[in-house]
């Protein structure tokens, strides 16, 4: 029994006093995801192989039907690539756009810092919707950008209903995620590499791609991750600066659950939806782990 003591101690009191308040912090939380997030998406699977009756939501015989119908129309195709097309011009847009803030905010000090960061996140600080309306009056016929367009040319140049007004919204929302995510990784950069890089004669252009650009990939990485994400699954824009004529895949997936009243298909829609987020996301990331290894090689 010595030698079982001696091999297996006791743990500390503290250490089943740290434990014990994991757990009590971890289960609920637990239980918040299996019962708002794993219960409903387990059942949309499962109402995905259920077939469409003529006068109710599903009937519980199994069917492929609904994933037959939801690969097999072109109209579907169409719509998955324009989502894809846009949240992927969406991330490009956001990190050109994002990288240059993310670079003067970490190169700023002091209040200049101060009032740069709070620039950034004060979008953050309005809803969606709000920010939707708000575009949605300056691209509108008697909008701003109107107004101008009309005084400059003598022509009307109404955005609203054109995937451009959507692309403005898209970028306008998300381009603070990707400017915090690329800040975070430019602010670990030590100064004393790059003063060391300009001390051996390297250009700032130089110094940049060799130092500063590699070293920012994580943030990059984190940065596209989340804003791909966001805009390949955004409702809220498209529906209100797109209307009708814009239609994404979050859209059709309303529309085919709401006003269709077609549950099977609406959940087969969705899970061929995420699948194809998922490998586009497995290959962005793959593609950038690989790139970050070239970087340190």
């Amino acid at each position: 029994m010595a030698g079982i003591d001696a091999a297996f101690p006791a743990r500390p009191a503290a250490a089943r006093g740290r434990f014990s308040w994991l757990w009590t912090l971890i289960v609920p939380s637990m239980l918040l995801l299996v019962v708002f997030f794993l219960v409903p998406y387990l059942n949309m699977v499962r109402m995905s192989f259920l077939l469409k009756p003529a006068d109710g939501p599903y009937l519980p015989q199994f069917t492929l039907n609904n994933y037959a119908k939801a690969v097999l129309d072109p109209f579907h195709w169409r719509v998955l690539f324009r989502t894809f097309w846009m949240a992927g011009l969406t991330t490009v847009l956001t990190l050109i756009f994002g990288y240059p803030l993310a670079y003067h905010l970490t190169a700023a000090s002091g209040r200049r810092k101060r009032w740069l960061l709070m620039l950034i996140i004060a979008p953050l600080l309005m809803s969606v919707v709000v920010r939707g309306f708000a575009w949605l009056i300056l691209l509108g016929r008697v909008g701003l950008v109107n107004q101008v367009a009309h005084w400059l040319t003598g022509r009307e140049l109404v955005l609203i209903g054109t995937p451009t007004a959507v692309m403005i919204g898209l970028v306008h929302v998300f381009i603070p995620f990707m400017a915090l995510s690329i800040a975070g990784a430019l602010s670990n950069i030590s100064p004393d590499v790059i003063q060391a890089a300009r001390s051996l004669s390297a250009s700032p252009w130089r110094t940049f791609w060799r130092i500063v650009w590699p070293l920012s990939l994580p943030g990059v990485q984190a940065g596209g991750l989340l804003v791909f994400i966001l805009a390949v699954s955004s409702y809220v824009i498209p529906i209100l600066l797109g209307n009708s004529n814009v239609l994404v895949m979050p859209m059709l997936i309303v529309q085919t659950l709401l006003d269709a009243f077609n549950w099977p298909l609406g959940s087969a829609l969705s899970m061929v939806f995420f699948g194809l987020t998922a490998a586009t996301v497995a290959v962005f990331l793959r593609m950038m782990g690989r790139a970050m290894g070239w970087t340190r090689a």
